[in-house]
């Protein structure tokens, strides 16, 4: 049972790795973000979907600890 469940998780790992790369492989144009006025250096499509998802991904608990931490003195 151990052994089927590494099996799957091999798998697993394994299609997301082939999709991560096979989008870093499609999204090779070069894009410029501006932004209230500044604007970035050029970088491939897929470096810039990638740093968005990882910034959301650092943002979004955060928000949702400092909401928690405030309701919780609200309580008190």
């Amino acid at each position: 049972m151990r052994n089927i469940r590494r099996v799957i998780l091999a798998i697993f790992v394994l299609l997301l790795v082939l999709a991560i790369l096979v989008f870093v492989l499609e999204n090779q144009q070069s894009v410029s973000l501006l932004f209230l006025g500044g604007a970035a250096p050029e970088l491939p499509l897929s470096v810039v979907a990638m740093t968005a998802l990882l910034v959301g991904m650092i943002i979004g608990p955060l928000i949702l600890w400092f909401a928690g931490a405030n309701s919780q003195r609200r309580r008190k």
